[in-house]
């Protein structure tokens, strides 16, 4: 008899907001093209999607790439990297993935860990966390002579669930998108929806928490700590009936986050494990 294959669960997370406390834009890119009010840039953005009737994602990547030329900031993809390294991240989140790998470990789970982000991918691959990811699904620019001259992927909110289904069917470049619509027996799927962990915080994380949710996993809403405010929104999700949990971002060990998707994991591998019993013991008659 063949050895069953092992659970993978996937742990997804968006970016701004959630690993971080604010849009990676807002450290040292928006310092380097001399902008020192935030709001400047996201209200230029917003009256720049809404004349054109425009993706304000699309406009996001434009004003950056314009507003570093016209500064003489460079804008090839090692800068972009560069700016990624002053981002900040929530309490624990260095750790965060070391740990949950280690739960995984012992209890005999292979755990993935996977970005789904409207920011820019090459700002995550600058961060110190870059490497814990087995992809990262973000905005990215094309290249041409290492220059950055146009968008190359927009993640808004839809295409935020296009990349569940690529983590759920294991497809893992973009460009293959057609595979995306194929058939594929939901046994033959390397992550069911059921082993998934989804994190966001806000509106375009909306769609995949509620997807994640309805389709067997646990989706979990993180704010801000200490936020009223974010803690109000994050809960009303929960009421909405969009998300399992609504915890503060505090990635650290003993938290209420740690200690629900530590929750999450063992009940993902207990439940797999019954359904290999039944089917083992189907397998009899």
């Amino acid at each position: 008899m063949s050895r069953p294959k092992k659970t993978t669960i996937a742990l997804i997370y968006d970016f701004d907001g959630t690993l971080s406390p604010k849009n990676m834009q807002e450290y040292d890119f928006l310092k380097a093209i001399g902008i020192t009010d935030k709001e400047q840039f996201w209200k230029e953005n917003g009256e720049l999607a809404t004349k054109n009737d425009a993706s304000n994602i699309l406009c996001y990547m434009k004003l950056m790439i314009d507003k570093a030329r016209a500064s003489g900031v460079s804008v090839k993809k090692q800068q972009f990297m560069d700016f990624g390294a002053s981002i900040d991240l929530y309490e624990g989140v260095k750790e965060w993935f070391g740990m949950i790998n280690e739960l995984g470990a012992k209890i005999d789970v292979k755990i993935e860990h996977y970005i789904n982000s409207s920011g820019l991918k090459e700002m995550i691959e600058g961060t110190a966390i870059a490497k814990e990811f087995k992809e990262i699904y973000a905005c990215s620019f094309i290249y041409q002579d290492d220059i950055a001259v146009w968008p190359g992927v927009a993640v808004d909110f839809t295409a935020k669930t296009q990349f569940l289904f690529m983590i759920n069917k294991g497809i893992s470049k973009i460009s293959d998108n057609a595979l995306v619509n194929e058939f594929k027996e939901e046994e033959d799927r390397p992550v069911p929806f059921r082993h998934m962990i989804y994190f966001g915080d806000g509106q375009t994380d909306i769609p995949c928490m509620k997807l994640v949710k309805a389709q067997g996993g646990n989706s979990i809403a993180v704010y801000k700590p200490y936020d009223s405010d974010k803690k109000r929104e994050a809960k009303k999700l929960v009421h909405d009936d969009r998300v399992n949990f609504a915890c503060a971002a505090k990635f650290t060990q003993g938290s209420d986050l740690y200690n629900i998707v530590e929750r999450i994991i063992k009940f993902i591998k207990a439940a797999d494990d019954l359904r290999m019993l039944q089917k083992r013991n189907l397998d009899k008659f």
